[in-house]
């Protein structure tokens, strides 16, 4: 179904005809003591109380998943720059294998457009628009991670964001991960 390609994951095909194409979504998130709070079941009637942190410790979670074959790679920070995407799109680049090309979706954030990028010969990047979150899956898979493993939560400190983390994070399986970034028109991509 090459014809019903975006022109750009055409365009890739074109250019790199030894390799397997895969389409990939990336992007970052941010946990930590600000909290997230989600809604909960409760009789009827009643008001049940959450916790709401006022601290301002946190972490980074790169992420970047293929929806077709479930792969991931991610990686926690302290922050976001330039250095540490440059750190994730090695991992990527890895996960993905020597035999194979990235077409990886991402946002326009600054260390995605930076010009100290150092983006691997395995990876093409596909800007989206400037804002359009809705436009990338994985938003749905933050969302997901939240509501089930990280809100309605207290931390004591950075250690304990970055443990919740990497545990919400190993929590997902590769069959989750495709289920929830799931995207009809890749399907025939990968």
């Amino acid at each position: 179904m090459v014809g019903a390609s975006p022109l750009f994951v055409q365009k890739v095909r074109t250019e790199n005809p030894e390799k397997k194409i895969e389409i990939w979504f990336q992007d970052e998130v941010r946990i930590g003591q600000q909290g997230t709070l989600t809604d909960v079941w409760a009789p009827k009637g009643s008001r049940p109380t959450a916790v709401k942190q006022t601290e301002y410790d946190w972490v980074y979670i790169f992420g970047a998943v293929n929806p077709v074959n479930g792969k991931s790679s991610a990686v926690i920070t302290p922050t976001v720059n330039t250095d540490y995407m440059n750190h994730h799109l090695r991992f990527i680049s890895e996960e993905a294998g020597k035999d194979v090309h990235v077409v990886l979706v991402l946002d326009q954030a600054g260390w995605h457009i930076a010009k100290q990028l150092v983006v691997p010969k395995n990876i093409s990047l596909l800007h989206l628009p400037a804002y359009s979150p809705e436009l990338n899956p994985i938003e749905r898979l933050w969302a997901y991670m939240k509501s089930h493993y990280l809100s309605n939560r207290i931390y004591k400190n950075y250690e304990e964001i970055f443990n919740a983390g990497t545990v919400a994070w190993n929590n997902i399986t590769s069959e989750m991960f495709c289920s929830i970034c799931n995207t009809e028109w890749i399907k025939h991509e990968n």
